[in-house]
């Protein structure tokens, strides 16, 4: 790492910022962009987009300035747990429906701490299972199921 990098974290995050932003910003432009009345399809990404490449930048900058922390080793485990726990929980939304996906993912990322407890975990799971069926089926009634197909639902 470069001696003129003061503060690590804070570079790479900004690069990731960085080109998720004008990631968003370059596919956005293959849609109409609309107004600010009027918003085509391309208006919120690139719009957020750049909030994020200007996030990404002042982090980039900031970075030079700031003394820091060095990096630590990359968390392959964690990393790991944490994406499955996503792609399990695209596994199962459909056929399982919204209270096992819930769950898996919670328990999941959950476990992917170093402080992880089996009794905090299931807690955890079953509150944000709840509280995602009351906010997203009840409330604002988006058609998921709650108990899926596998389960006679």
């Amino acid at each position: 790492m470069p001696s003129f990098i003061r503060h690590p974290k804070d570079f790479w995050t900004g690069i990731i910022f960085l080109c998720i932003g004008l990631a968003a910003i370059i596919i956005g432009r293959d849609y109409p962009m609309g107004t600010a009345g009027r918003m085509g399809p391309a208006y919120f990404p690139t719009i957020l987009g750049g909030m994020l490449a200007l996030i990404g930048l002042t982090a980039v900058v900031r970075s030079f300035f700031r003394e820091g922390e060095a990096i630590d080793k990359f968390a392959v485990k964690q990393t790991i747990l944490i994406v499955a726990g996503v792609l399990l929980f695209g596994f199962l939304i459909r056929g399982a429906g919204l209270v096992a996906a819930i769950f898996a993912v919670i328990l999941f990322s959950a476990y992917a701490s170093s402080k992880f407890k089996w009794t905090y975990g299931i807690a955890l799971a079953a509150g944000m299972t709840v509280f995602s069926v009351a906010v997203f089926v009840k409330l604002l009634g988006l058609p998921i199921a709650i108990v899926g197909p596998w389960f006679g639902g």
